[in-house]
C-alpha cells in the first residue's frame, strides 16, 4: 500500500499521519529522524523548522560523516541534551541490541514537552519476546534468527526482539511521562499501522 506520489509505505504513511495530527506547532520543531533518506525524511523536511538525519554506518565513528551522511549509534547519540522537539524512527528499535539504552538516549536529546513518534513491528501479545540473549559474555540466539532488509546499506539486519504491548512500559522506564500505542487518523484501506507516541514531560 504505497503512496502513488512519493512511494511511502503504509508504515511510513501511518507514522507521518500521527506526527502531523499529534505534534503541535510542527513548523517550529527541530526534528531528528533516524534515517538519511526516504519519504518520511522528505515529509519532515517540508513541515519542520529543521531536520537532522543519520544512519548507523559501518567503519564510521558516531558523530562523523561519510559522503555527507551523519553516523549515529542510537545507544550512544553524540547530540547534546535537549537538542530536539521531535524524534522519529521507522522499524529501527527491533534491531537495537540494548533498546533500553536507545530509549534513554532519545529521552535525553528531547526537549521538555518533546515527542518521540516511531514504529516497530508490533505483535498482539502482552509481553515482548527477546530473540537474542547473553551467555558467558556473548550474544546468543534464544530463537531462530530472523533478519530484515536494510535498503540503505544493501544488507540484512538481525531482529533482536518481537515487541508486545509492554513496549509502552519500556518507554515509561526510560523516563517518558506519556507513552501509548495510537492508530493513525487515516485508514489506508485497512493497511494503516499502529504507531508509538511518547512524550517527555513539559
Amino acid at each position: 500500500m504505497r503512496c502513488p506520489r512519493c512511494g511511502a509505505s503504509a508504515v511510513t504513511q501511518s507514522l507521518a499521519a500521527v506526527v502531523r495530527s499529534e505534534v503541535p506547532e510542527l513548523a517550529r520543531c527541530a526534528a531528528y529522524e533516524m534515517s538519511a533518506g526516504g519519504p518520511l525524511v522528505d515529509c519532515l523536511r517540508r513541515h519542520c523548522a529543521s531536520l537532522v538525519t543519520s544512519e548507523l554506518l559501518d567503519g564510521v565513528a558516531p558523530g562523523q560523516t561519510r559522503d555527507g551522511v551523519l553516523c549515529q549509534n542510537i545507544e550512544q547519540l553524540t547530540f547534546a541534551d535537549a537538542s530536539f522537539d521531535l524524534c522519529t524512527s521507522t522499524e529501527v528499535f527491533e534491531h537495537v541490541e540494548d533498546d533500553a539504552a536507545g530509549f534513554r538516549e532519545v529521552f535525553r536529546v528531547l526537549r521538555p514537552g518533546g515527542h518521540f513518534v516511531f514504529s516497530v513491528p508490533l505483535f498482539d501479545s502482552a509481553a515482548t519476546v527477546e530473540r537474542m540473549g547473553w551467555q558467558e559474555g556473548r550474544r546468543v540466539e534464544l530463537l531462530p534468527a530472523q533478519y530484515h532488509a536494510d535498503r540503505y546499506r544493501g544488507a540484512v539486519i538481525l531482529v533482536q526482539r518481537d515487541y508486545g504491548r509492554d513496549i509502552v512500559e519500556r518507554l515509561a522506564a526510560a523516563g517518558f511521562a506519556q507513552a501509548r500505542i495510537v492508530r493513525p487518523p487515516i485508514a489506508l484501506f485497512g493497511h494503516a499501522r499502529p504507531v508509538l507516541l511518547a512524550q517527555r514531560q513539559a
